[in-house]
């Protein structure tokens, strides 16, 4: 078993026209506990890619294109949308963790920042629902909190067969 906590925070304000005409769909309608089964389950089957730890944390920020723009102009030097960052708290060699800190202080695997205005243009786009793209879009994420990257096409495709995977796992498709 992998316990895991997630911090959902939704700081969403719709800022597009196709998502003002939306406004219904909009914070994203899954549940703080919809999300932790995911991960939960995501996490269960990645585990032998996670550090050894009790319990694990992560942030998932829910947010709309103005603020993941602002974030990814300072953190990547693109002043433009995109639909998912992710900050990565284990970026670095993690030394050994005693033991005991193991057992008692969860492991913080860092955040994951969805805009959900591009989430929602991308679902249209796919042809799927707003669901579907949040989760295919909090698997990459997850993915690259785990030191997962695709500079190259080969490394592109696995990563997206694992999101593939992992999205099967929580009964979803794309």
């Amino acid at each position: 078993m992998v316990p895991v906590e997630v911090i959902v925070q939704e700081n969403f304000l719709a800022t597009t026209p196709s998502a003002i005409d939306h406004a219904d769909q909009f914070p994203c309608p899954m549940a703080t506990s919809t999300w932790e089964s995911w991960f939960y389950q995501w996490l269960e089957v990645l585990e032998a890619e996670l550090v050894p730890a009790s319990n694990y944390e992560l942030t998932l920020r829910l947010t709309n294109d103005t603020e993941i723009q602002s974030l990814n102009a300072q953190y990547r030097d693109q002043n433009q949308p995109t639909d998912v960052l992710a900050f990565a708290a284990l970026e670095v060699d993690f030394p050994e963790i005693p033991l005991p800190m193991q057992q008692s202080v969860p492991l913080y695997l860092g955040d994951v920042v969805i805009s959900v205005d591009t989430a929602y243009r991308q679902a249209q786009q796919q042809g799927h629902t707003l669901q579907t793209e949040l989760a295919w879009l909090a698997s990459h994420g997850l993915l690259h909190l785990l030191g997962w990257d695709h500079p190259n096409e080969e490394s592109l495709t696995k990563m997206l067969n694992q999101q593939k995977m992992l999205l099967r796992i929580v009964e979803l498709a794309v």
